[in-house]
């Protein structure tokens, strides 16, 4: 007998993409839970994790966009895409209110990423029926 169990799922991203796999793995995940029927009901970008969501990168044609196939693939599926705001403003990841808020010139937040606190991720940890790491190991 087969087993149909329908699960939701919280990523937390803490590799920068182009230093780590991390990214890269859980995109691979993402795609594949969606496939089999799953929900991917956030994805939370932590540490080095929320170069992720930079609209300012540009890697060489003949690389893959990972933010740009991250946000791809958060507006086909309807997946909010949260980089925590301790860990943005450290890493010079700033959305027009943080632009506004700390007097900068310009923001560089890719849509559909938003900015938010740790409330989020605690949130996607109640709601999801399992939360996975995707470190950027060494």
């Amino acid at each position: 007998m087969s087993e149909n169990t329908h699960n939701s799922f919280t990523l937390v991203i803490t590799g920068a993409p182009y230093t780590t796999q991390a990214p890269q793995t859980a995109l691979a995940f993402a795609r594949a839970a969606i496939a089999k029927g799953h929900t991917i009901d956030r994805i939370f970008l932590y540490g080095d994790g929320v170069h992720l969501a930079s609209s300012l990168t540009t890697p060489p044609s003949d690389e893959t966009h990972w933010p740009n196939a991250w946000a791809s693939f958060l507006s086909a599926n309807r997946v909010p895409g949260v980089a925590c705001v301790a860990s943005a403003l450290r890493r010079g990841l700033v959305d027009e209110n943080e632009q506004k808020r700390h007097e900068l010139t310009s923001s560089n937040l890719l849509a559909p990423f938003e900015i938010a606190g740790l409330g989020e991720w605690v949130e996607g940890n109640i709601k999801s029926s399992k939360t996975l790491y995707f470190h950027g190991g060494h």
